[in-house]
Formats: structure tokens, sequence, C-alpha cells
């Protein structure tokens, strides 16, 4: 009996790790392919499948059933892969001394670097490098004394706000925040708003500016052009994909189609012969995406042309959701731009009254093109044909 019992429990923790690999191997599905329910829940909390992982492992220790333990440690290397690429951006490094070597030149590059400007408007921006602040807003809910006081002490030159609404628009005028940045752009509300319209407040007067940059099935996601040369400009947005409860096909389709904001800062930057610093477009794109780097559609996004902050700095993965949560969090919240960029002091912080904690992010222009990170590609080519048409009308139903 006693053998029995073993050979029943060592059956089961080879089906319980089964179970949790298949978990994690959702997260290479083809972009696109997530957006099913309950795929888009499912992928989000994977990260969270290498306890289950190293409890099989320990357990199946114990019992010294070695397959079992050998198999469950490469799951676990397998479920802590994309992790990594929160601590070091390149997975392809050859060794860590190239990667220190590359991080110090990347520092004296940032720290040398000067862009001409031809206008006083653009204030900080001709130093090369500014401050932003991401905030889903909860409804609109969000202290809006405490987001003021943010944009204050971190001296944040653009403010993204998701989930706002008018009262809270007045509300943080009261407070002073145009006196601190008294430019805005909103998109116009609407009943396909997800939780309120979104906004973008700035220091300094945009030369171009639109209540919808780019199409996607939520809220409008307002964009504002700002002059660095007279050649080289960058376009900020504020977006806020629907979330899978309220659709997932909504929310796969907002966060792929947000890939046109970096389609088309490439397409111009492509139109010119160089790369000089007076000659490129840069987009910068904030805001509550719903969607972390383990979900196919954001890899999706990252693969446009897009690099996010916090993979690039790769000093930790800064979850923001929920906030009333020490652990876990996942990662939704994100501030992503093209090439030419780079980001540095990505930190989290708390607001009162929303359920995220904001971000934010000091971007510094470059002169040559950012590094992509090897974790961030999709897995899969995306020629793959999409899931039968009888499948996705099952899904719409």
């Amino acid at each position: 009996m006693p053998e029995q019992r073993g050979e029943r429990m060592i059956i089961a923790l080879w089906v319980i790790l089964v179970l949790l690999l298949v978990w994690i191997s959702l997260s290479e599905l083809p972009a696109g392919w997530d957006g099913h329910a309950p795929l888009p829940y499912l992928i989000a909390l994977s990260p969270f499948a290498w306890i289950g992982i190293t409890a099989v492992a320990i357990w199946s220790g114990c019992l010294r059933e070695w397959p079992l333990m050998a198999c469950a440690i490469v799951g676990l290397i397998a479920s802590l892969l994309r992790k990594t690429a929160y601590y070091m951006n390149d997975l392809k490094t050859p060794n860590t001394g190239e990667l220190i070597a590359r991080k110090l030149a990347e520092k004296r590059e940032s720290e040398n670097l000067t862009i001409s400007s031809n206008s006083a408007a653009v204030e900080n921006l001709a130093n090369g490098h500014f401050n932003v602040f991401t905030l889903n807003c909860r409804y609109g809910e969000a202290n809006a004394h405490e987001i003021v006081n943010t944009v204050r002490t971190n001296d944040i030159a653009v403010l993204a706000l998701q989930e706002m609404s008018p009262d809270l628009v007045t509300e943080l005028h009261d407070a002073g925040l145009d006196d601190l940045l008294p430019f805005h752009q909103f998109g116009d509300p609407s009943s396909s708003d997800n939780g309120g319209f979104n906004g973008l407040w700035l220091r300094v007067e945009p030369a171009e500016q639109t209540p919808t940059g780019v199409p996607i099935p939520a809220a409008d996601v307002p964009t504002v052009t700002l002059p660095v040369t007279s050649t080289f400009n960058i376009t900020f947005a504020s977006a806020h994909p629907k979330s899978p409860q309220r659709s997932c096909k909504d929310w796969s389709a907002g966060i792929i189609g947000l890939g046109a904001l970096a389609k088309s800062a490439n397409k111009d930057r492509d139109r010119n012969a160089d790369d000089s610093c007076n000659n490129r477009e840069i987009a910068v794109l904030m805001g509550d995406l719903n969607s972390s780097i383990v979900h196919p559609s954001f890899r999706e996004l990252l693969a446009s042309g897009f690099h996010d902050a916090a993979l690039v700095e790769a000093r930790g993965e800064h979850p923001t959701y929920p906030s009333w949560l020490k652990w876990p969090r996942i990662v939704i919240d994100h501030i992503l731009f093209t090439d030419f960029m780079t980001a540095s002091n990505v930190r989290a912080v708390f607001i009162d009254g929303t359920d995220h904690l904001g971000l934010t992010a000091t971007l510094t222009i470059r002169d040559t093109r950012t590094q992509a990170n090897a974790a961030a590609r999709e897995s899969w080519p995306s020629s793959l044909p999409p899931l039968p048409a009888k499948s996705r009308r099952k899904t719409a139903d």
C-alpha cells in the first residue's frame, strides 16, 4: 500500500507539472490568439507559475524522483526567462563583461548628449532628457492633489492620465496642474470609453494635437507632437485598451492597433537617408495597456517598433496593479518609446484613490538606435493564420 500511494503521488506530481508547463506555454501563442477568454487572464498570471513548479521540484526531490525533479527545474528556468528580461535587457549578450561595458558606454553617452534647439519653447527637451508620468485614475477617483504633487516634486514634463472624468479635470485645475503643465489634449468622451477618457498635459506648447491619434476599439487615444528642432519631433500618446472582461477581441485588437504609432514614426525615420539627431521622429506611448511582456499581443506591439522603459533600464519589473497589494502585483502600465531614446529612473508611485500605481521615468534622447530586448520579441512569425472563422464567431457570441 505505501508503494502504491507513492506511485500515485508521483503520477499526480507529473500531471501537475505538465499542467503548469502548459500554463506558461500559453504565452508563446501567436499574437492575436490570446484574445480569447480566458487566455488573457491565464497568461497574465503565468509569471506566478514558478511557485507551483518550485513546489513540485522540492517534493520530487524529497521522493528521490530525479527525472521529475530535473524536468521541474527545466520548467522553472523556462517560467523565469521572461522575468529575467527586466534585469538584463539583452538575453543574447555573450558575457557579463560585455553587458557592463555597454552600460557604461551608454551612461557616458547620456551624460554627454546635447541637442541643438531652434526655439526656446522646447525647454528641457533641448537638453535631451525629460520626466514623464502615467496613471490610471480609476473612474476619475484618483487624488488630484497627489497627482499634482507628484508632477511638481518629480519635475514632470509630460503627464498621461487614463480613466478621467470631467470632475477630475476640474479638481486637477483647482490643485494647480495647469500652472505646472499649461497645455493639454483630451480624448473625446464617448459611450465606448472604458472607465473614462484619456488625456495629456505638457509643459511646452505642441505643434500638433488631436483627440484621436490612432483609432482602437476603446477610449480615444489623444496625441500631441512637440518640435525639438525644425526636422525632429516627438509624438506623445495616452492610451487605455479595453480590459479583457469588456471584450477579449477588442482587448487584443486595441493593444496591437497601438503599433500604428510606432510604424508611423519609423516610416518618417526611414524616409530619411541618415540617422542624425536632426532627422527623425520619436513616438512615446504611455498608459494602462492591460497587458505585459507575457502576452503575445503586447509583444506584437513591441515588435512594431516600441521599447518598454522598464525593459530598457533593466532594474526590475515595476508592477502596478493592484495598488492595494504589495504582492502579488502584475505589470500592466507602461511607458513605451521608439528608437533613439532610452529610459532611466523608472519607478512606480502610489496615488490615493486609484487601484493602479502610477509610473514615472526619465526619457533621454540618444543618437543611436535603441537596442531591442530579445525576450520582448514575438516568438511566432506574424504570418501564421488566425483562428478559424468558426472559432472567432463562437468567441464573439
